[in-house]
C-alpha cells in the first residue's frame, strides 16, 4: 500500500503521526516546501488543497517555477555482483545497462501502484 494522496497531478506523502492522532502530508516536486495535516482523509483532501493553493500563489507571486526541475539522472550503487549481473542480462537482451534499470524500476512502480 502506498501512502500517498493525489490532487490536480501532484503527490503527496502521507504519514501518521501517534504522538499527535493526526496525519501530514507532505506534497512532492515541488520547489520548495509545502506540507499539510488532517485528522481524518476528509481533511487532509481539504487541507492539501489550501496547502497547494496557496504554494502556487506565492509562486506565481513571487514569478519562481511551481516543480522543481527534474533531470532524469541519479547515481545507482550496486554491490559488484548484482552490477555484473545486471550488466550481463542487458548485454545478452541487446539493451543498455541504463535500459535495463529503467524497465526494472518501471517494474517496481507498477506493483507498488497494483
Amino acid at each position: 500500500m502506498m501512502n500517498t494522496m493525489t490532487l490536480d497531478g501532484y503527490t503527496a506523502v502521507i504519514r501518521y503521526n501517534p504522538e499527535t492522532d493526526e496525519f501530514r502530508g507532505e506534497i512532492q516536486g515541488l520547489n520548495g516546501g509545502a506540507d499539510f495535516y488532517g485528522k481524518n482523509p476528509q481533511e487532509l483532501r481539504r487541507e492539501f488543497k489550501a496547502s497547494l493553493d496557496f504554494f502556487i500563489e506565492m509562486c506565481e507571486k513571487h514569478g519562481r517555477a511551481v516543480r522543481k526541475p527534474a533531470s532524469g539522472k541519479f547515481v545507482v550503487r550496486l554491490p559488484p555482483d548484482l552490477h555484473q549481473a545486471a550488466t550481463t542480462v542487458a548485454q545478452a537482451e541487446g539493451i543498455s545497462l541504463n535500459a535495463l534499470m529503467e524497465r526494472a524500476v518501471r517494474h517496481e512502480l507498477s506493483d507498488a501502484a497494483a
